[in-house]
């Protein structure tokens, strides 16, 4: 018979086995993502470039490429841990970041300054706008809600605001007397990375780490939720301040990636999701492999849509949509047969 000390071995072997093809295919996604674009370069090009930062191909892969690269790691990293959190706090592996209402409320600062007109004046103004976006929505949820609210007011409230927050947007395009001024709201809001600089990367990086911080530090409270919230009371989780730290942390997240990338869903949903069936349904383990699994879709998207023939650069948000709508509706319709509609 076979030992359980052999099978846990095996069970490591083949962890390990998996964490090292993760990390060889995020290598090789990072090196695709600073070869491929408009102009192709070889390897070899593209190294000397990074290297040396000399000539066209070091301000290509320097000056243009390398911001992309760094923003979808960074965003993909902080939504799939984003949408980990999530589902660890509701206990539902439907749920996603944008049901507090941050995406949203963080599009509407930024749709405001291009309607202003403000983000020709400093490149910083459409960040700026957007984190303050979601910081807003966030005091605004916990005002509303109180410190000690439940999880269904919680969700209320934050459903609320982002209705609000897309009403308004709607009605900031609807009175844009400028359609120049209409199409790039438009684009912005599907979500790219095109045009992105360093500068870009220095403003979102401490929120982004800010909020990875926050929630990675809660692994414990989330599995001890999966007992039951009296559980995991009786075991010393505060359930009312690991609330309020998720939503913040969720909401400076994803408001510092949608301030530099634009509206991008549905990786805070299929990240997890991918995540558990690697590690199991413990909430806890599975944050960074989403965090993880969250820097590799993203920067496989960013790719994917400079490889698509196409007369303009298919935009980011829109790939990712087109993946995770059919995956969440496949979600929706496996618990519906497993009758489990209601939240857990």
């Amino acid at each position: 018979m076979v030992s359980a000390r052999a099978v846990a071995a095996g069970k490591g072997f083949g962890r390990l086995a998996v964490a090292a093809l993760a990390v060889l295919g995020l290598l090789a996604l990072a090196a695709a993502s600073l070869a491929v674009g408009a102009a192709r370069l070889a390897p070899a090009e593209t190294w000397a470039g990074l290297v040396s930062g000399e000539g066209a191909a070091g301000l290509i892969v320097r000056d243009i490429r390398l911001p992309r690269l760094l923003l979808s790691l960074s965003v993909g990293a902080t939504l799939g841990l984003c949408g980990a959190a999530m589902q660890g706090l509701l206990r539902n592996p439907l749920a996603e970041p944008a049901i507090f209402g941050a995406p949203q409320a963080a599009a509407l600062g930024a749709v405001i300054v291009l309607y202003l007109g403000l983000a020709e004046a400093t490149s910083l103004a459409l960040p700026v706008a957007a984190i303050a976006g979601a910081g807003l929505s966030v005091a605004a949820l916990l005002l509303i809600a109180g410190r000690r609210a439940g999880l269904v007011t919680l969700i209320l409230a934050g459903l609320a605001l982002s209705s609000l927050a897309g009403a308004a947007t709607s009605l900031v395009i609807n009175l844009s007397p400028n359609p120049f001024a209409v199409t790039e709201i438009v684009f912005w809001l599907m979500g790219s990375f095109e045009d992105r600089s360093l500068r870009h990367v220095v403003m979102a990086a401490p929120f982004l780490a800010l909020a990875c911080a926050l929630l990675l530090t809660r692994a414990r409270d989330y599995r001890a939720l999966t007992l039951g919230e009296e559980a995991a009371a009786s075991l010393g989780v505060d359930l009312a301040r690991l609330r309020v730290l998720t939503v913040a942390g969720v909401a400076i997240g994803v408001g510092a990636g949608v301030a530099v990338s634009g509206a991008i869903g549905f990786v805070g949903l299929v990240a997890p999701y991918l995540a558990r069936a690697l590690v199991g349904g413990d909430p806890g383990r599975a944050l960074a492999p989403s965090a993880f699994i969250g820097a590799m879709l993203l920067t496989a998207a960013d790719v994917a849509v400079r490889l698509i023939p196409a007369t303009s650069e298919i935009k980011v948000g829109v790939l990712t949509a087109l993946i995770g709508v059919p995956l969440f509706l496949w979600l929706i319709l496996g618990r519906r047969a497993r009758g489990a509609e209601a939240l857990a």
